[in-house]
């Protein structure tokens, strides 16, 4: 099964006391395995090593280890869709239509790369937001 995951499934499962790391991380498990055949964007991982580094944790998570979490859990398991120039274009144009404005168009960028890879599944924790942006998409968009 190809499954798409979101930035927010990745967080959780990179961080043992996330509130939905017993969701998210067998996820990953899965893909590391072989199981399932993981894709995320590109620019997802920029948005996990943000999140990640910035995530109000004590000890923080530093700029190396946030590094390692990514290399170690993400990048050598799953594929890697880059956005294109339409992409953007086709981003920008579901937010105006939909009306809607600020963060919704990295969700809708996201959201692009998932077309573009046609998963199974795309999971995701802000299933509500994805479900809005991507109408076309409903049917495949939950949480693990």
């Amino acid at each position: 099964m190809k499954i798409f995951c979101d930035t927010s499934v990745l967080v959780a499962a990179c961080i043992r006391n996330h509130p939905h790391y017993e969701k998210a991380w067998p996820v990953l498990e899965d893909i590391a395995k072989g199981r399932h055949s993981g894709i995320i964007s590109m620019h997802t991982t920029a948005e996990l090593y943000s999140t990640l580094t910035a995530a109000p944790l004590k000890p923080r998570i530093q700029p190396a280890e946030a590094q390692q979490l990514i290399s170690r859990n993400v990048t050598c398991h799953f594929e890697m869709v880059a956005i294109t120039k339409q992409m953007y274009q086709n981003a920008v144009r579901i937010c105006t239509n939909a009306g809607l404005t600020s963060g919704a168009i990295y969700d809708a960028l996201i959201l692009e790369c998932a077309r573009e890879s046609a998963p199974d599944r795309i999971y995701t924790f802000n299933i509500r937001d994805f479900r809005r942006i991507a109408p076309d998409l409903v049917s495949l968009i939950s949480s693990p």
